[in-house]
């Protein structure tokens, strides 16, 4: 089968498709034909080596997925799907047309979206979901800031907010990503980070109020402790821009404002009831078409694209969801 395998530690740009083995699947575990695959930046830390989670050389790339359960894939007992099956997950080794994943670890994809918009569904929606609701307590009527609010996490925050009843000021770099986080998250109002006093611009909003909750995939805390509410929730989400902040504890006390963390991806071993609550409650939600995946358009068409799509995100020129295209049913 065809893959982004990475057999030694390098720059998405000089990584081909290879022809590698087909996997097999091991006891519980089931094939998936893959239709779409999701990227994160992740991938783009892991093919470098730069990852806290690093697989054994060589290794394929990729995290989330979606597709079919394979014609020649055995059905383990106790599993739910049978062959052909729409289904998505998460799994190391996604960028390939097949995956071998264990069976309780697979989702029924909802009816109304597509394999395209169900391979970045795993990671982004559970995530600001769990930010919002099981960290940050967000209420109704509150104003929500959300920090890179085109983005995957980011879009998904501004539609959960929404439908939580808040009010969203999304915060973005330029027009165009501003006219995304409305026109796809709902955002009420957007600010340009890039421009200076922006965190004015909130006050002005909110009459002087602030943010009661801030969402933050990027690292922007310090920043936001300008136009933070009193009893605002900073929730951190991520580092995208590159820098771990140290905050300065005065202004937290001066702003009787909490900092919490969200470490998402370690939530399945530490609370698993948890995990499975957040996942099945932001399905029900997309199920009801109340969250609308938004993925990057054009999708990027075939393997070869993961190349392209990576460069891309790592070059912010995408919103939403990165996705390529493996078969042409991925927009079904």
């Amino acid at each position: 089968m065809k893959a982004v395998q990475v057999s030694k530690f390098a720059h998405p740009r000089d990584i081909a498709v290879s022809e590698v083995a087909k996997p097999v699947p091991k006891a519980g575990e089931v094939l998936v034909e893959i239709s779409a695959t999701g990227l994160n930046f992740f991938d783009i830390l892991q093919s470098q080596g730069k990852y806290q989670n690093q697989p054994p050389m060589p290794f394929i790339l990729g995290a989330e997925f979606a597709g079919r359960v394979a014609k020649d894939s055995p059905i383990p007992a106790g599993c739910k799907f049978k062959a052909g099956d729409r289904v998505f997950g998460y799994a190391q080794g996604s960028h390939a047309e097949f995956v071998a994943v264990e069976h309780d670890k697979l989702l029924a994809v909802p009816p109304n979206i597509s394999l395209a918009q169900a391979a970045g569904l795993y990671l982004t929606y559970p995530t600001s979901y769990e930010g919002l609701v099981g960290r940050a307590n967000t209420q109704p009527g509150e104003w929500v800031l959300v920090h890179a609010a085109a983005g995957g996490v980011g879009l998904a925050a501004c539609q959960i907010a929404k439908v939580l009843g808040a009010k969203v000021i999304a915060c973005v770099g330029s027009p165009a990503k501003g006219k995304v986080a409305r026109e796809q998250g709902g955002a009420d109002y957007v600010v340009d980070y890039t421009k200076a006093g922006w965190q004015d611009e909130v006050k002005k909003i909110t009459n002087g109020h602030g943010a009661d909750v801030v969402y933050d995939p990027v690292g922007m805390l310090i920043p936001s402790l300008k136009c933070i509410a009193w009893n605002g929730r900073l929730v951190v989400v991520g580092f995208v821009a590159g820098t771990i902040e140290k905050v300065p504890a005065n202004l937290v006390l001066l702003k009787n404002c909490s900092i919490v963390g969200l470490f998402w991806g370690a939530t399945a071993i530490r609370d698993p009831p948890r995990y499975k609550f957040v996942i099945q409650e932001t399905l029900r939600m997309v199920a009801e078409g109340k969250l609308t995946p938004t993925v990057f358009e054009p999708v990027y068409e075939g393997l070869e694209g993961v190349t392209k799509g990576l460069i891309d995100l790592e070059n912010r020129k995408t919103y939403g969801k990165v996705v390529v295209s493996v078969k042409k049913d991925a927009k079904l």
